[in-house]
């Protein structure tokens, strides 16, 4: 192996740079191994691209506002972070592992120390740290679309990822929203039972009570007792002013009057049978049946409105969840990556050559301030 000489000048010139100006020749160095990685030794990484949108059967009038002008369409805005929530998860990560040994790929042979994940055996928490580096999610908010891409070392590996993806955050919105809506659907199931049962015992007693006292309505038997009295007293007032004015020509003992008194006396008679049937100490009065039937007829009425309400809660529920479900659409399907598009070689090399120079510019200054305040 031929060994490579440099002029003693030169070794000379160099060694005194570097006492003389140790930041730019760390600088140099620095910018030389950037240039050194990044040219020769940084691993190409493949890029799959995909753009999705979650859409679901429920369809809402668009609105018009300010807002919406400069913010866009935020109906999904929810769903769709949940959706990138689960993307970046670490269960879809095990979910990837499992399926195309995630581990296997990023820590094989050929890829450079500083790309690779390293340990093959790498603790969870260091696994997603290096999973949230290769793969990226971001949300439009404006357009409301799911921008994802992922890097891998292979270009059918970034699109088998991306793939899986979609399918599982599909998958996993749906159960989201099934399992919710199942939930809500049995709980009112519950309750329409429950129900149920309180609006056929409402009703049972109902029954049982009419049955008991020989009345079908007794509030209605009640308002024709009141007409019945309010009639006689009419007739009793009738016959009173009758006998007063017979009494200014005729004699106390005459038929008339006699007859006239005879009807009144009835009439009084009759007005206090039906008084008393609508009102006594005793009990079994109408107006306490009624008073019963009132509230036994209350009771089975708010049984009936709650049952009819849980009803319609149980019907809309059901077709809530019909719309709870959730479809990743493809706007642009996972592609296969032809050329490798990271690293960006020329890019990293400028961008920390300019750094560099920088951070050494400001070293220099602090180095001649520092003399400055010496002298």
């Amino acid at each position: 192996m031929s060994k490579v000489f440099l002029p003693p000048a030169l070794v000379e010139r160099t060694r005194s740079f570097a006492l003389r100006y140790p930041h730019w020749a760390a600088c140099i160095v620095a910018t030389f191994m950037a240039l050194v990685y990044w040219s020769l030794w940084a691993s190409d990484r493949y890029i799959s691209e995909t753009n999705v949108v979650l859409e679901s059967p429920q369809i809402a009038a668009p609105t018009m506002s300010f807002e919406s002008l400069f913010s866009g369409n935020t109906g999904n805005a929810g769903d769709m972070l949940l959706l990138r929530d689960y993307m970046l998860s670490v269960d879809m990560l095990r979910k990837i592992d499992s399926q195309l040994d995630f581990r296997g790929h990023f820590s094989g042979k050929g890829i450079d120390f500083l790309s690779s994940l390293g340990d093959r055996d790498a603790p969870m928490e260091d696994l997603h740290e290096y999973y949230l580096k290769r793969v990226a999610v971001e949300l439009d908010d404006y357009a409301q679309v799911l921008r994802v891409k992922v890097a891998a070392f292979d270009p059918a590996m970034a699109h088998r990822i991306a793939e899986v993806l979609l399918q599982e955050g599909e998958a996993h919105m749906n159960s989201m929203g099934q399992r919710l809506a199942e939930e809500q659907v049995s709980f009112l199931e519950k309750q329409v039972e429950k129900l149920g049962h309180k609006l056929d015992s409402a009703r049972a007693e109902l029954l049982d009570y009419q049955n008991e006292h020989g009345l079908v309505s007794p509030t209605g038997t009640v308002e024709t007792i009141s007409a019945v009295v309010a009639s006689l007293e009419g007739q009793l007032a009738t016959t009173r002013a009758k006998r007063s004015a017979m009494l200014s020509y005729l004699s106390p003992r005459s038929a008339e009057i006699l007859r006239a008194e005879s009807e009144i006396e009835a009439l009084q008679q009759q007005i206090g049978i039906e008084q008393a049937r609508m009102a006594q100490q005793s009990g079994g009065a109408l107006n306490t049946v009624s008073s019963e039937y009132q509230k036994l007829d209350m009771q089975m009425k708010f049984a009936l409105e709650s049952y009819a309400a849980a009803l319609a809660a149980l019907q809309n529920t059901r077709i809530e969840a019909a719309r709870k479900l959730k479809q990743v659409s493809v706007l642009q399907s996972p592609t296969v990556p032809e050329y490798a598009v990271e690293p960006q070689r020329l890019y990293n090399i400028t961008v920390f050559t300019i750094i560099t120079f920088f951070l050494g510019l400001i070293l220099q200054m602090l180095v001649m301030i520092v003399k400055d305040h010496r002298d």
